[in-house]
């Protein structure tokens, strides 16, 4: 009778889609051929409906296994020696009634759980969740678990489909490192690609002897690009030559090309008003020699750098004129020497009104100079043509003076070597092209004034800016 194996453990194979399912025998009904599973566990996990029915007539049951007989009746109906354990029992699809002619009497110490895992066809180890099919969505030829409506199972249900699986079995096997690693052939790998760069005419990855060792510095293109042209600035008949910190040639021009240049440059609208606001380039350097941001922080301003402007009635005095007052503007406590004379150059008299209007300082008299060391002396005491004024008592006195100072001297827009200096300067600041300076003109540097390069060609130069990103650079003996 089917009603004898109600209550017993079974253990059903559904083939490789559907999976094992194990679980105690609710009902059995002959005439539809179907067998339902109270408490099911699926592939070793609890179902989360609480009964599933399988039906032979759709050829859901590929093989029946009893695992444990619970039924009393069922157990009388046997020889005694028939069922006295509970080892799994093959038995032939859709009739479990032939159980009663098996033989093979096994006592199981096992407990239940242990058991159901158990599942022939599976490795002993096999403790890897699957996901938990809904018979919902299975089909017609699929096993049709019933839903009684419990929230918390769909929800778990939910769950395993979506964290459920997702490892193949070939994950449990470790990755051979060592063997894969001697399949890898570095020299041969390496020479392939040595072989690839020189047909391609890159750098070659040899030895350290076959490189050819080269130094860059970090502001160096390492890329191979058209060659370098130093030589960027030719006038007529050089008289010396210098050159700036990228290697670029900047040749010496005369007073007379020089005087030219200004003029065209002035014939072109750079008036002598414009060129005068070159002050501030000489006050960046100045300010620059003084410090720069170590010295002028908000922390210092008990420290005030003082400087003395040497100025003459002439155009480099008006430029130092306007220096001295970007230098004011700055915090520096400037006193600007300037003889009283009774007619001076508009530039100049324009340059004062501007100066007064500062904190800085004027005095007309060598003795109103500091008696102590300044922080820096700018010299605009020369002029490039009037060397008549060095034979004067106010010159040689406030020479006399810078040289006794013993504070540093930048000598602006110095006169060429044919004149003799009579402060020595420590810096000396050109405008635009440099003059074939003497020797006590010290350090040379560069200031740009802002003269197109067209106009550079009318006077016979061909130019091509030296400065870079910056408006003052050094410039260094050829």
């Amino acid at each position: 009778m089917a009603s004898d194996w109600l209550g017993s453990l079974v253990s059903i194979n559904c083939g490789p889609t559907l999976g094992v399912y194990q679980g105690e025998v609710a009902f059995v009904d002959q005439t539809s051929q179907t067998i339902s599973l109270r408490h099911p566990f699926h592939n070793g996990i609890k179902c989360p409906v609480p009964e599933v029915t399988f039906s032979n007539s759709a050829m859901d049951i590929k093989e029946l296994k009893i695992l444990d007989i619970r039924n009393g009746n069922a157990r009388n109906s046997t020889s005694a020696s028939a069922y006295v354990g509970s080892a799994p029992v093959a038995v032939p699809k859709g009739d479990p009634r032939p159980m009663e002619n098996v033989n093979s009497p096994q006592h199981c110490s096992k407990s239940y759980g242990d058991r159901h895992l158990d599942v022939p066809g599976q490795p002993k180890g096999f403790r890897r969740r699957h996901n938990s099919w809904s018979s919902s969505s299975r089909g017609a030829n699929q096993a049709t678990p019933k839903k009684n409506g419990v929230k918390n199972g769909q929800m778990k249900h939910r769950d395993d489909e979506c964290f459920g699986d997702g490892m193949d079995e070939g994950l449990d096997t470790d990755f051979d490192f060592e063997g894969n690693l001697a399949l890898f052939d570095k020299a041969a790998v390496f020479s392939e690609i040595d072989t690839s760069e020189r047909r391609n005419g890159a750098r070659s990855r040899g030895t350290p002897q076959e490189q050819t060792p080269s130094r860059y510095r970090h502001d160096e293109n390492i890329l191979e690009a058209k060659p370098i042209v130093y030589r960027q600035i030719t006038v007529p008949q050089p008289a010396k030559e210098y050159c700036t910190d990228s290697g670029l040639v900047v040749p010496c021009v005369t007073y007379e090309l020089h005087k030219r240049l200004l003029l065209a440059a002035e014939r072109h609208g750079l008036s002598l008003e414009r060129r005068l606001e070159t002050g501030v380039c000489a006050s960046q350097m100045a300010l620059t020699l003084l410090g720069g941001p170590n010295r002028f922080t908000p922390k210092n301003l008990h420290q005030h750098p003082t400087v003395a402007l040497l100025c003459g009635p002439h155009v480099q005095g008006a430029q130092g004129i306007s220096c001295g007052r970007h230098l004011a503007n700055h915090e520096v406590e400037v006193i600007l020497f300037l003889p009283n004379f009774v007619k001076m150059l508009d530039s100049v008299t324009s340059e004062l009104t501007l100066f007064s209007k500062t904190c800085g300082k004027q005095v007309s008299s060598v003795k109103d100079l500091p008696d102590t060391p300044v922080d820096l002396i700018i010299n605009c005491l020369d002029c490039h043509e009037n060397t008549f004024l060095m034979d004067q008592p106010w010159y040689r006195a406030a020479a006399d003076w810078a040289n006794q100072n013993r504070a540093p001297v930048l000598s602006l827009d110095p006169p060429a070597s044919g004149q003799r200096l009579a402060v020595e300067a420590k810096w000396s600041l050109s405008l635009c092209l440099p003059l074939a300076l003497a020797e006590g003109a010290g350090r040379v540097y560069l200031c740009d004034i802002g003269i197109p390069r067209q106009v550079f060609q009318e006077v016979g130069i061909k130019y091509h800016s030296p400065f870079g990103c910056k408006f003052v650079i050094p410039l260094h003996s050829a």
